[in-house]
């Protein structure tokens, strides 16, 4: 089965690719297709509701099964006029580049003495058609807590500005460090379970239309 993830970051196609190896679901990524489609805007005021409006959008423009995701950063100790939310990339209006968003957010590590504690929501939306679609923001999806620090490393990989300065709670790794699983395994068993889990019932709700549609040749 294949399935369109509506991004064009190659980080986050890798990462999901990873998740579901073995799995039997093929991942496109939308720079991999003929013609890049146009990317949507960001309404939502939470990861799930920016996760459907972009799935939708490319469902609208593909008319392929395709699915997004999206993810909004909480930190302990900020007031909520100051959470990031799903406006990670954005502060002062300004849409900020890697290199930006690792020294604002090293900034804000420095005010709490060099480190700080936040985490992950992920929403996950999965479009079939105009009347079928499956969404999910459980916790298994998120990932655990971890730490925000002051001090950056080398980035490792384009895509995940921040890894170079959140650091694994539970080793002290940081996430570019090798070796270190910051709450991947649960977040991978989260993203894994829920697509099977999409694709059971999909192909259940096929056949069953497909058997309604026998029924009425009948």
């Amino acid at each position: 089965m294949e399935l369109i993830f509506g991004t064009t970051n190659q980080g986050k196609l890798n990462l999901i690719r990873s998740y579901l190896e073995g799995s039997g679901i093929r991942i496109t990524g939308l720079t991999e297709l003929p013609e890049l489609p146009e990317e949507p805007v960001e309404y939502g005021k939470t990861p799930l509701e920016n996760a459907r409006g972009k799935a939708e959008h490319y469902y609208r423009l593909l008319k392929r099964p395709v699915f997004s995701c999206d993810s909004g950063l909480v930190i302990e100790g900020l007031s909520d006029e100051e959470q990031p939310g799903v406006h990670v990339r954005r502060h002062d209006g300004i849409v900020m580049t890697d290199a930006q968003m690792t020294e604002y957010y090293s900034g804000i590590a420095a005010r709490f003495g060099g480190k700080c504690i936040a985490r992950y929501q992920n929403g996950i939306c999965v479009v079939f058609s105009d009347t079928e679609k499956y969404e999910y923001d459980g916790p298994d999806i998120s990932g655990e807590s971890f730490y925000l620090v002051e001090r950056a490393k080398p980035q490792k990989e384009a895509g995940f500005p921040l890894d170079c300065i959140s650091v694994d709670i539970k080793t002290g790794l940081y996430f570019v460090d090798d070796g270190c699983d910051p709450g991947n395994s649960e977040e991978k068993n989260g993203f894994r379970l829920f697509l099977e889990r999409v694709l059971r019932e999909h192909e259940a709700a096929r056949s069953s239309a497909q058997s309604a549609s026998e029924w009425r040749k009948k």
